[in-house]
């Protein structure tokens, strides 16, 4: 019997346990997890039955001889255990984002090609049901020729959660690095991953955060928002990085002789009104996705000029994790393409390294973009 593949985790929150649940269900062992904090890390390892905890990621790799690392943490904690599990030949599976800039980002992913390991990257939600039916569907002609793709989310975060990572770029925070990484994933397994151009705005419009101790989650975070916001004894963080943004872009797609544009609009802060959807525009049709990262039910716009719901194939449904909540499900899809190809096994092509440090790259770029042109002369 083949022995099963040895996975090291690190990060001790929602993320961590996701991932060693996602690995186990694709048949691999979870021999380790690592964390800041002993007593935590410690408590998790118990939660989960993992036989190793620890404090320390180069003595936990020295311990347990993993086949493959896990990252679970926030992007700014990637770069040193990644670089030294690739160092030791491990195979790795990040959460993004890779890192909290283009530079080490593509640092990483050529030394993971140096080193000849595999790596995912889990901007995972091109794994949602409907977002695989509707790449189906445009790979089917469904629409025509694809002309223009529209990504719009409005997540209305409280401005009063705590002050953490995600209010940090140098962290891995802003939705730049915890939004738009998976739209864009969504769109080029859609359409093509050839990003021919791209312009953005980008808008820090928190300013500050209380800072509460006790948070070690980033799900349950809501739970820690003081009861008085207006408190003297509070501290407060300063956020230095973007909750709303614009980008446009330009994708090169087999299927169109022209560029696809893109539009990609995310506001943190500020409520919905309509339902938040992605929409493929063709030549001859649409397809239209409930959900911020169309995790919703599929409309189809056809040769009736009418929108109509459209079942999933059950090829499909066949083919999604049986576990909860959406992330999980994209977590788990992605593991299981992982393990498989590690095996040796045939699998899709899946967001890796390269996928990682190209998304770095153009967040950077769209953070430092100051493109705009002055029109105010124009009457």
């Amino acid at each position: 019997m083949t022995p099963k593949l040895k996975v090291l985790i690190a990060g001790t929150g929602f993320a961590a346990q996701g991932h060693a649940d996602a690995f186990r269900a694709a048949g691999a062992e979870i021999v380790g997890i690592v964390g800041r904090t002993a007593g935590v890390v410690s408590e998790v390892a118990g939660k989960l039955a993992i036989p190793y905890s620890g404090t320390s990621w180069q003595e936990a790799l020295n311990a347990c001889q993993p086949d493959i690392v896990s990252i679970a943490t926030p992007g700014g904690a990637h770069y040193e255990p990644i670089k030294q599990a690739i160092a030791a030949g491990c195979h790795v599976f990040s959460d993004k984002p890779l890192t909290a800039s283009g530079e080490t980002a593509v640092e990483l992913y050529q030394l993971a090609q140096q080193n000849n390991v595999k790596t995912a990257y889990a901007a995972s939600f091109r794994y949602a049901p409907s977002v695989l039916h509707a790449r189906q569907l445009v790979a089917a002609g469904a629409i025509g020729e694809p002309t223009e793709i529209e990504c719009i989310s409005h997540f209305n975060l409280e401005r009063d959660i705590p002050f953490g990572w995600s209010h940090r770029q140098e962290d891995g925070g802003g939705r730049l690095n915890n939004n738009f990484t998976h739209t864009l994933s969504i769109v080029t397994s859609v359409v093509g991953d050839k990003i021919v151009s791209i312009i953005g705005d980008v808008r820090d419009d928190l300013g500050k955060a209380p800072i509460v101790e006790g948070v070690h989650n980033f799900a349950t975070r809501r739970n820690f928002i003081p009861k008085d916001i207006t408190d003297p004894a509070l501290t407060w963080g300063q956020s230095n990085v973007e909750w709303s943004y614009t980008v446009m872009a330009k994708v090169l797609s087999p299927l169109a002789d022209k560029p696809v544009s893109v539009l990609f609009k995310h506001g943190g802060l500020v409520p919905r009104f309509h339902e938040d959807h992605i929409v493929f525009y063709g030549k001859q049709g649409a397809i239209y996705i409930k959900g911020h990262y169309g995790s919703g039910q599929l409309y189809l716009w056809g040769e009736d000029k009418q929108w109509q719901e459209i079942a999933l194939p059950q090829s499909i449904a066949d083919a999604v994790p049986n576990v909860d909540g959406e992330t999980e499900q994209c977590w788990h899809y992605l593991a299981r393409e992982f393990v498989k190809d590690i095996s040796g096994e045939t699998v899709e092509p899946y967001p890796t390294f390269r996928e990682g440090s190209q998304y770095q790259q153009l967040i950077d770029l769209i953070r430092n973009n100051e493109n705009w042109t002055d029109v105010s002369h124009l009457s």
